[in-house]
């Protein structure tokens, strides 16, 4: 596997039928790759070539059969339901959660992909949350000075947009740019921001109404997470 080691040479194409083949792309930007696989052949080939490549991979996982009594066990932990709500297994918010776990798990396959191995320097991740709630995991490629902003269980304002913000160890936040309610966002960190993108820094979101521009947060905060090294 030392051919997907080193991709620095590779074109934005090749990275776009990279992240396809991984499955971490989402919503509006798939269904684009997947027309372009439709009318491209090039593209497709790309596309064909990075998932032979990456075969190898998957057939290396091994199959683990849970328990015959897996489930009753996990049934008889969970609370008892009210009747008028939906049960855990058929909860949005449970569905998105648990989703967002393979999306961290894929963004990180993705910089350390990009990045050149392990022994490049560590990613950076945080989970936006609001209490226990998450509401985006962010993922910061530090080759790259990007920083890709997956949503979890975020339910968007029809008024206001979500925009992020960094509070390095000054504590002034500063924005980075509106995130989506359901697509990935990737933002370019600019070289001012750069070297406040580390370990123990704080990522926050509020809320800001649209059309104007992004001075300072305004209250109140609705989630925030710490930065910390993968």
């Amino acid at each position: 596997m030392s051919d997907v080691h080193d991709h620095s040479h590779f074109s934005g194409d090749e990275l776009l039928a990279a992240e396809y083949a991984l499955g971490v792309l989402a919503g509006q930007d798939r269904a684009a790759a997947e027309r372009r696989i439709a009318r491209d052949r090039a593209f497709a080939a790309m596309v064909a070539a990075w998932e032979q490549r990456l075969a190898p991979w998957a057939a290396d996982i091994t199959d683990v059969a849970p328990p015959p009594d897996m489930w009753d066990r996990i049934a008889a932990e969970l609370p008892a339901q009210p009747p008028q709500r939906a049960g855990f297994w058929n909860s949005l918010a449970f569905w998105r959660g648990f989703a967002i776990v393979g999306a961290l798990a894929a963004a990180c396959l993705v910089v350390v992909l990009y990045s050149g191995g392990l022994t490049q320097q560590p990613p950076l991740t945080a989970t936006v949350r609001s209490g226990d709630r998450p509401l985006f995991v962010a993922t910061i490629d530090a080759k790259r000075r990007t920083i890709s902003v997956v949503p979890a269980a975020f339910i968007p304002d029809p008024t206001r947009i979500p925009e992020l913000w960094l509070i390095g160890e000054d504590k002034t936040p500063r924005a980075l740019g509106p995130l989506s309610a359901d697509r990935t966002v990737v933002i370019a960190l600019p070289p001012t921001l750069a070297g406040d993108a580390k370990a123990n820094a704080v990522l926050a979101v509020t809320l800001e109404p649209p059309d104007v521009p992004v001075v300072k947060p305004t209250p109140p905060v609705i989630g925030q997470g710490i930065l910390t090294n993968l």
